[in-house]
C-alpha cells in the first residue's frame, strides 16, 4: 500500500506543477479559460488517480461477485468523477473543453514522459 501512495504522490505532485505553471503561461498570454481548464482537468485527474488507488485494496480478499461489484462501482464512481469538469467546460465558458481534456490526460502523460526520460537516459549511458 505504501508503494502506491508513493506512486501517487510522485505522479500527482509532478502533474499538478506542471498544469498550475503551463496554467498560469496562458492565463498570463490572456488565454484564462484555457489555463483554468487545464487546471480544473488536471485536479479531478489528480483525484481520479487518487480514487484508484483506494479503491484496488478493497478488491482483494473477497468473492468473485462482490470483486465484480466493487469494480464495477469503482468505475461508476471515477468515471463520474471524470465527467464533472467535462460538463462544467460545456455549461460555462470560463473553462475551455480541449485543455480540459488535456488536463485529464495529464497524469497519463506524466507518467510516460517520466518512463521516456528514464529510457532516453538509460540508452545514452550505454
Amino acid at each position: 500500500m505504501e508503494s502506491i501512495r508513493q506512486t501517487q504522490k510522485k505522479y500527482c505532485a509532478r502533474a499538478m506543477a506542471a498544469a498550475i505553471i503551463v496554467g498560469l503561461l496562458f492565463i498570463l498570454a490572456g488565454q484564462k479559460p484555457m489555463g483554468k481548464g487545464l487546471i480544473l482537468g488536471t485536479l479531478f485527474s489528480v483525484i481520479n488517480f487518487v480514487l484508484m488507488g483506494e479503491f484496488i485494496p478493497l478488491q482483494l480478499g473477497h468473492t468473485k461477485t462482490k470483486t465484480y461489484f466493487i469494480s464495477l462501482g469503482s468505475i461508476i464512481i471515477r468515471y463520474g468523477l471524470i465527467a464533472l469538469p467535462l460538463l462544467l467546460a460545456i455549461k460555462f465558458e470560463q473553462f475551455n473543453i480541449l485543455m480540459v481534456i488535456c488536463g485529464i490526460f495529464m497524469i497519463q502523460i506524466v507518467i510516460m514522459a517520466d518512463h521516456l526520460v528514464k529510457k532516453i537516459s538509460s540508452t545514452s549511458e550505454d
